[in-house]
């Protein structure tokens, strides 16, 4: 029955923890479910060597274009995004897995006019985002007023730009580290909300510059990560939903969004000239 399924060719860009994950996965049980990994970009292509063979590594990305990716999945910097993501579109679907990266309208915008272009799919994975699909209905509908969420974590597993928690002690508990919109939190902690940038995108009538978040550091959190989400729909409807990923310390990104970025992966199949939700 394997033998049956058409083959789709993934391209993976990082090589980080998430990165490693999805590499494993996909040689492991790819070509059980119809996926096959043509190449690995990573900066240090010398971390690839252990875990990944040599025909498989990508020196020089912008040869990209050589390995007849039928999806890149990107997971290592919104920079990358922003540098490739318009020629990744031009020759594949593109899982971009920084969608903090969206934040800038200008790239948001070309990303969607390539997509459209070139018949091609930009998908966005919900990864932490519980309910995903739910609030997409809601928005689509007219009946979403107001989303808020807000992503808590132990100190150690932020990565903020400037010097926001350089002074963080053990023993200080919560603090506040940003609330706002989406869009200015976006730059500030660009690989720690991404599940927001997805909301924000299931939200498209509010984007980036309506939905409100808000990062919390508790040294409390030492093994997970806590993801509340407050959806405010037509006639005082309202849902405030909690939930705990687990996480070791000094991790960006929780357990559970690696089955759940799998399962984003599993559904590329290709849905032409759109932004869509996975």
């Amino acid at each position: 029955m394997a033998d049956m399924l058409p083959v789709m060719r993934i391209g993976v860009v990082g090589h980080g923890h998430l990165g490693q994950y999805l590499v494993e996965r996909l040689q492991k049980e790819g070509a059980q479910v119809g996926l096959t990994l043509v190449f690995v970009w990573n900066r240090n292509t010398d971390k690839l060597r252990e875990s990944v063979a040599e025909e498989l590594i990508l020196h020089n990305l912008p040869d990209f274009t050589d390995r007849g990716a039928d999806v890149i999945v990107e997971v290592c910097h919104p920079k990358i995004v922003k540098d490739f993501g318009v020629q990744f579109l031009s020759k594949a679907h593109f899982l971009v897995g920084s969608p903090s990266a969206l934040s800038d309208p200008q790239l948001n915008q070309e990303l969607r006019q390539a997509a459209e272009h070139h018949g091609r799919t930009l998908y966005v994975p919900s990864g932490a985002l519980w309910g995903g699909q739910d609030i997409l209905r809601l928005n689509d509908s007219g009946s979403l007023k107001a989303l808020f969420i807000r992503m808590s974590k132990h100190p150690s597993c932020f990565r903020l730009t400037g010097d926001v928690l350089s002074d963080w002690t053990e023993d200080e508990g919560r603090r506040v580290l940003f609330s706002g919109s989406v869009a200015e939190l976006c730059p500030v902690a660009p690989n720690n909300v991404n599940t927001m940038a997805a909301a924000a995108i299931a939200a498209g009538t509010l984007g980036f510059a309506g939905v409100q978040g808000e990062i919390v550091s508790d040294t409390a959190l030492s093994d997970y990560h806590v993801v509340e989400v407050e959806v405010t729909g037509a006639n005082g409807f309202t849902v405030h939903t909690v939930r705990r990923n687990p996480a070791k310390l000094g991790a960006v990104t929780g357990s559970a969004t690696y089955n759940s970025f799998w399962s984003s992966l599993l559904v590329c199949k290709g849905h032409g000239g759109r932004v869509y939700l996975c």
